[in-house]
């Protein structure tokens, strides 16, 4: 299976967080996934830790590439389907990831429920 990380569980999984569920964790541990991580969520995470709402590794790039983590950057397809979801989330970083999701067919791991409203595979995160 290849998934893609919500960018709060990227921050769970670097932390070793026991929030995540059992699920996430062996999908996210498999040898035989790919997990990516958009460029998306370093953004998001880089404004966030500036604006002081939220802590995340100074190394962030660094721990993406020691826990094996494929990067994925946005391209044209993915902000042009990101422009045409349902307005359910307003969330552009959100918005991203749930495109990318779908035109990469990745399984996005997440525990935002206005994604589970939208056609993407997920798993629970």
């Amino acid at each position: 299976m290849n998934i893609l990380l919500d960018t709060h569980v990227l921050i769970w999984a670097l932390e070793n967080n026991p929030t995540l569920s059992d699920k996430a964790v062996a999908a996210i541990i498999n040898a035989d996934n790919i997990v990516f991580v958009s460029a998306a969520s370093v953004w998001e995470i880089g404004i966030k830790r500036s604006m002081g709402k939220l802590e995340a590794p100074d190394n962030l790039l660094e721990e993406v590439s020691l826990h094996r983590f494929t990067p994925l950057p946005i391209n044209l397809n993915h902000a042009q389907l990101a422009g045409k979801l349902p307005h359910i989330h307003k969330d552009p970083f959100d918005r991203i990831l749930i495109a990318q999701a779908v035109h990469e067919k990745l399984t996005i791991v997440t525990r935002d429920e206005s994604i589970f409203q939208y056609d993407v595979k997920i798993l629970k995160a």
